[in-house]
C-alpha cells in the first residue's frame, strides 16, 4: 500500500483541515482552562463556582457549591472537544495515510498544554505538503 494521499481523498482531506484547525484551538483553549481548574481544584482547594450565593463567578470550597460547577463543566467540554479533535485526527490520518506515530503524536495536542496551538499551524502545512506532493507525481506521470 503507497503511502500518501488518494487523488479522491483531495477534497476530504481539505475539509477535515479546516475542521482541525478550529477544533485545535478550542480543545487547546480548554486544556489551558482545565488546567487552570486543576490549579485551583488541587493547589487552594477550591472549584468554580456559576451562580452561586456568593456572585456570579466565584471560587468556593467544592462542599460549599450551590450553584453550577463551572469547574465540572470545563472538565465535561473539553473532553467532549477532545473527541471531536481525535477524530479529526484519526480523519487525517487515514485520509492523507500518515503512520501511526504521527497520529499519536497530533492526538497529544488535546492532553499536553499548548502542544495543540504549534500543531494548529503545523498539521495543515504539511497536509498540504502532501497534496502538493501527490499533485507533482500526478503531473510527472
Amino acid at each position: 500500500m503507497p503511502i500518501g494521499p488518494r487523488p479522491s481523498d483531495v477534497p476530504k482531506i481539505r475539509r477535515v483541515v479546516s475542521v482541525y484547525k478550529v477544533s485545535s484551538i478550542i480543545t487547546g483553549t480548554f486544556l489551558l482552562l482545565l488546567v487552570a481548574m486543576m490549579v485551583l481544584r488541587y493547589g487552594l482547594g477550591v472549584d468554580i463556582e456559576l451562580g452561586g450565593p456568593f456572585g456570579f463567578l466565584t471560587l468556593t470550597p467544592r462542599e460549599l457549591i450551590v450553584g453550577v460547577d463551572f469547574s465540572t463543566t470545563i472538565l465535561i467540554l473539553h473532553g467532549w472537544l477532545y473527541v471531536l479533535y481525535l477524530a479529526c485526527d484519526f480523519l487525517l490520518w487515514r485520509y492523507v495515510r500518515w503512520s501511526f506515530g504521527r497520529f499519536l503524536f497530533i492526538a497529544l495536542g488535546g492532553i499536553i498544554p499548548l502542544l495543540s496551538f504549534f500543531l494548529e499551524r503545523r498539521v495543515p502545512r504539511e497536509a498540504a505538503a502532501a497534496i502538493a506532493h501527490l499533485q507533482t507525481e500526478k503531473v510527472s506521470a
